[in-house]
């Protein structure tokens, strides 16, 4: 594998394939929460004073363990009543110590819209982030086609989701389509793992401006998201700097109050 992204595409695929196998998409749309009306993180973060879409995230592959033990339903509920505009659930569990149940049992503690955010590489999974009470799925432009990110876009819409599309490169920026709600960068080369806030300011200006712009990882300061407000940042996602906290709730509610 020529990189860490590579590699983690290459189980996902795996994973998926064997997860399908065991249940179907019919399956899936029995679910009880296939039925819910979704939530919008683009109204949210548009109407929002902090922006900030808080991530629950055990563990990543650059840092290990971040807060291996730490309490689902009270970490999301905490979130959710410190004012996240939207939350954020890691799903894969190789690489980030998740699982879809932590979305499933985050859903009633919450009364803002859930990012799914795992590597979307089959429609299945669009199905499967519906089922267990997601309101937007993640696509990665690095890990997909063109022709992949609109498809799997259009399901998404097709299913009432939403799109967080995510960047890394101007290059990138061609994976756009109209059913794109919000546009992140990616802060963090994910084949490489290493982070910089500048890419953010550097591709604020090149980012149309009919999508809501996002800028991912490696936000710590509340300076760096009054700086990337004014570069015409509305969401800001952040996780590990909450999560490496005894009380991430506590953490996310500080932060809050100096960017609001």
């Amino acid at each position: 594998m020529n990189n860490i992204l590579e590699k983690i595409v290459a189980d996902k695929r795996v994973e998926v394939a064997q997860r399908k196998a065991v249940r179907t998409i019919a399956q899936l749309t029995k679910e009880s929460n296939f039925e819910r009306k979704t939530l919008s993180l683009k109204s949210s973060l548009r109407q929002s004073q902090s922006g900030i879409i808080a991530e629950f995230k055990r563990k990543s592959p650059s840092k290990g363990w971040i807060h291996a033990n730490a309490d689902l339903p009270s970490v999301t509920a905490g979130y959710s009543a410190a004012g996240a505009s939207g939350i954020s659930i890691l799903t894969d569990e190789k690489y980030f110590g998740g699982t879809p149940n932590d979305l499933i049992a985050a859903r009633p503690q919450v009364a803002c819209p859930i990012l799914r955010k795992d590597f979307t590489v089959d429609e299945y999974q669009i199905y499967e982030a519906k089922a267990m009470g997601a309101d937007l799925v993640l696509l990665i432009a690095a890990a997909l086609s063109v022709k992949e990110t609109k498809a799997f876009a259009s399901k998404a819409h097709e299913l009432g989701l939403e799109v967080l599309l995510e960047v890394h490169s101007e290059e990138e920026l061609a994976h756009a389509n109209e059913f794109v709600d919000m546009l992140g960068v990616n802060n963090r080369n994910l084949k490489t793992f290493t982070t910089d806030v500048q890419i953010s300011f550097d591709l604020a200006d090149k980012i149309p401006a009919d999508f809501v712009k996002v800028s991912e990882s490696g936000i710590s300061q509340p300076q760096t998201v009054l700086e990337l407000r004014r570069a015409g940042f509305q969401g800001f996602l952040m996780g590990e700097n909450f999560m490496k906290e005894k009380n991430p709730a506590q953490a996310l509610s500080n932060f809050i109050g100096q960017v609001k």
